[in-house]
């Protein structure tokens, strides 16, 4: 058992040389914070992930014909139409559906050309891709049925007037004037990689067959009810398009989550490598403190020596270097997490709103169970090689 003179003797020994027991500490001190601080940088990058990816749309399923080639001819048979995506409305698990057809053209405004997206949407649009509206209001029910000249466009396109707000102002594509309805914003920007760019024009759906006399879609969405159905509606989606359409029409039906389960891939191998860094570092203070503490014991041969000599028994010795070795573990690893737990709290003043970083209680209970647990298995050694010490011999060290 450990008394309280052993505990005294092991602080008091500790004391009397304060600077080395800092610098054995401080790789534990660093090693201890990194776990904490790496689990918190995961678990923030993993929600900030989600927050995109829900931002884009959540539980979305989109679709597309496969082009068959340069050369060769799309019939309009093969198209995806607006009967099929009212099929699609029929797929058990979906919970809404929309389309969109985009043609890339130019406007002048103020009396510069600009080239801009026009992007047809149905009426389920908005809410799926989670559009927001900055100033005015979006298409809506009546718009879409009576094919109104109106319009709602991206802020950056509305920047070309040089005032606040462009609603109410008219924009000609195509030689069709349009009235500028509202001005839309998208909640996590896509940078192109969907219909929507960063100048573009959103149109009710029937007024594109004016501008390619055709009345289809290029993109089908369709939002399941939550994400366990992603899969299953992916996969009815499917068969709903082959069906409806020419045996050998290839279409390609995707969801988000392959792109979430790629991010969190990247997410989970990033925090993976900095564990192991972190694990390397207390590894190392392990190192360090097994080095000193062997230094120690040869320092304090005959100290060992006259304890043994007092009637300390073997016992109380390997306790004694052994707690020694805990005593500076267990210091730098709680002074490591405290550091980390008070990082992210600075930080917060300076994240974008919404942004949080989560602290795991658990990561911080790991974090000091393995710190110490490096202190007692580095620190065996030389609790053992003081602990072997012959009392004589120790008594006539120099």
């Amino acid at each position: 058992m450990i008394n309280n003179e052993t505990w005294q003797i092991a602080i008091d020994a500790l004391r009397s040389n304060r600077f080395r027991t800092f610098l054995t500490m401080l790789g534990i001190v660093i090693g201890s914070g990194c776990l904490v601080l790496v689990v918190t940088i995961g678990l923030t990058g993993n929600r900030y992930i989600m927050r995109q990816i829900e931002g884009i749309g959540s539980n979305i399923i989109y679709a597309y014909q496969v082009a068959p080639g340069p050369t060769s001819a799309r019939p309009v048979a093969d198209e995806i139409n607006l009967q099929d995506m009212k099929a699609l409305q029929q797929i058990l698990g979906v919970v809404r559906v929309a389309g969109t057809y985009d043609i890339q053209m130019s406007t002048v405004i103020r009396g510069a050309e600009h080239p801009v997206t026009v992007v047809g949407i149905t009426e389920e649009f908005q809410t799926i891709r989670n559009l927001d509206v900055v100033s005015g209001r979006f298409l809506d029910a009546l718009d879409m049925q009576s094919r109104a000249k109106a319009c709602v466009i991206s802020e950056e396109l509305a920047r070309h007037w040089g005032k606040e707000s462009p609603v109410g102002e008219t924009i000609s594509i195509g030689g069709i004037p349009l009235v500028i309805i509202g001005v839309f914003r998208e909640r996590v920007a896509t940078f192109g990689q969907s219909e929507i760019t960063s100048e573009s024009l959103l149109v009710p759906i029937g007024l594109i067959k004016y501008y390619n006399g055709n009345e289809y879609l290029k993109t089908v969405y369709a939002q399941a009810a939550s994400a366990a159905d992603v899969p299953g509606v992916t996969a009815r989606v499917a068969e709903t398009l082959a069906a409806r359409h020419r045996r050998g029409t290839q279409y390609n039906v995707q969801n988000l989550t392959a792109l979430l389960t790629a991010a969190q891939n990247i997410s989970r191998a990033l925090m993976l490598v900095l564990l192991v860094i972190a694990l390397t570092t207390l590894l190392i203070s392990g190192v360090g403190i097994m080095n000193i503490m062997l230094v120690t014991v040869r320092e304090r041969t005959r100290e060992i020596g006259v304890r043994m000599a007092v009637g300390a028994r073997r016992a109380e010795i390997l306790y004694q270097f052994l707690l020694e070795a805990l005593i500076i573990s267990a210091t730098g690893a709680t002074a490591g997490i405290l550091i980390a737990l008070t990082i992210p709290a600075m930080l917060r003043a300076v994240l974008p709103a919404g942004m949080a970083l989560p602290i795991s209680w658990i990561s911080v209970v790991v974090s000091f169970a393995v710190s110490c647990l490096i202190g007692l298995i580095f620190g065996i050694l030389p609790a053992r090689r003081a602990a072997s010490l012959q009392p004589t011999e120790a008594l006539h060290y120099e």
